[in-house]
């Protein structure tokens, strides 16, 4: 019912959004100097704020260069495609460098949130291969369910496809997936292990550092998310009678936690507005563009998310178990390990993700790297100034080391 609900609402502010655009429209072609006052140029950004907050959001575009700041492309070819998600590889023309699986999350926001990370690792020489996770609602019924033991698998089975000297990189949320895949590939010995582990602010033992996040998964029983935050896709979509974790509930929680920013976000957009600065307010759009553009989840992942790693912590604590199969971390030898933390991370907080130092606990010291960048919080871990200037450059040499 709540998704249809919200399918309902959002089909109700479309009058809304076309009287925005038509009043920007109108009154930006007004002639005469009564269109340079203040009162104007204030209800064209009044028009401008409101058709952006409106405004529905699709999957947006990885839009890739051949470098940052360049206008050519680079082109992205789909090394393999399954129903949940397409393994994209970039490479810089002419670039020989070393191969990276960039495994993004699957937690609301489309993969397309990591454009600068690709980017920036494109432009440091890396061959990446990233994750493109599909839209839960979107995939029709007929290609069955897919839950945490579907992530771990298929993460095993894009190494497996990329070969022994492949690098890995996760980016929030699958850390701890990734540990499990690296655990099971070391405990059947497979040759296609990869060489070394990079771990960027992931829940791996939330219990380190609690956080809003981690406390509301403590709050409520399992069964309270089963019921409260998965609905039923409606069956106009292609994924019909799919049960997912909505997006738009994802948006909500995120928003939630830091509602005055996001007002006075939009309300610095309407002073850029006004005052004519299109290219801060263009800033300011691109960001939202990306944030408010939301995927639905399989219900049976998040929930097995949520239950194992924030509730039952059964990765930290050896309980956990793929199809029947005991992940052993421990097992790890041969894969080098580095964790990433950011200072001012409030959801993946210090302390979670550096976890993985101890519960990995056979791999030799040498092998191993711990990193806590100052001043950044959860996004600038991975995007950003201090993400090109400090972070990458030590994961590149990690990397290379190994």
């Amino acid at each position: 019912m709540i998704y249809a609900l919200h399918d309902a609402a959002a089909a109700s502010l479309l009058p809304a959004r076309a009287w925005a655009r038509a009043a920007s429209t109108l009154l930006r072609a007004t002639p005469g100097p009564e269109a340079l006052t203040w009162g104007t140029r204030a209800v064209v950004a009044w028009a401008d704020v409101a058709n952006d907050v409106l405004r529905p959001r699709g999957k947006p575009e990885w839009n890739i260069k051949v470098s940052r700041g360049a206008e050519e492309p680079l082109p992205e070819t789909v090394e393999l495609d399954q129903p949940f998600v397409r393994l994209l590889r970039f490479q810089a023309p002419g670039a020989i460098g070393r191969r990276v699986l960039l495994v993004a999350p699957m937690s609301g926001h489309h993969a397309t949130l990591l454009r600068g990370t690709v980017q920036d690792m494109v432009d440091t020489g890396f061959e990446v291969f990233v994750t493109d996770w599909r839209d839960a609602k979107i995939v029709p019924l007929l290609h069955g369910d897919f839950d945490l033991s579907s992530y771990v698998e298929t993460v095993i089975g894009f190494l497996q496809h990329l070969g022994p000297n492949t690098h890995v990189v996760a980016v929030c949320q699958p850390a701890p997936a990734v540990i499990a895949a690296v655990s099971l590939m070391a405990a059947r010995n497979d040759p296609a292990q990869p060489r070394s582990m990079v771990l960027m602010g992931g829940p791996v033992d939330t219990r380190a550092a609690p956080t809003v996040v981690t406390k509301l998964a403590q709050k409520h029983s399992i069964q309270w998310f089963e019921q409260h935050v998965t609905a039923t896709v409606p069956p106009w979509h292609p994924g019909g009678f799919r049960r997912v974790y909505p997006g738009f509930l994802q948006l909500a929680a995120f928003i939630s936690m830091n509602p005055d920013r996001h007002i006075a976000a939009h309300r610095k957009m309407f002073d850029h507005l006004v005052r004519g600065d299109e290219e801060s307010a263009a800033a300011h759009r691109h960001f939202y563009d990306e944030y408010l553009a939301v995927m639905d989840v399989p219900a049976s992942y998040y929930l097995q998310t949520v239950e194992t790693f924030f509730q039952k912590h059964d990765l930290a604590d050896g309980r956990m178990t793929v199809r029947g199969e005991p992940v052993t971390p421990s097992a790890i030898t041969h894969t080098a390990l580095m964790t990433v933390e950011g200072e001012l991370d409030d959801i993946s907080a210090p302390g979670q993700t550096i976890a993985a130092q101890t519960i990995c606990r056979s791999i030799p010291s040498e092998r191993r790297e711990q990193y806590l960048q100052p001043g950044v919080g959860h996004y600038g871990i991975f995007n950003g100034r201090k993400w090109r200037g400090e972070i990458l450059p030590r994961i590149a040499g990690f990397v290379a080391a190994h």
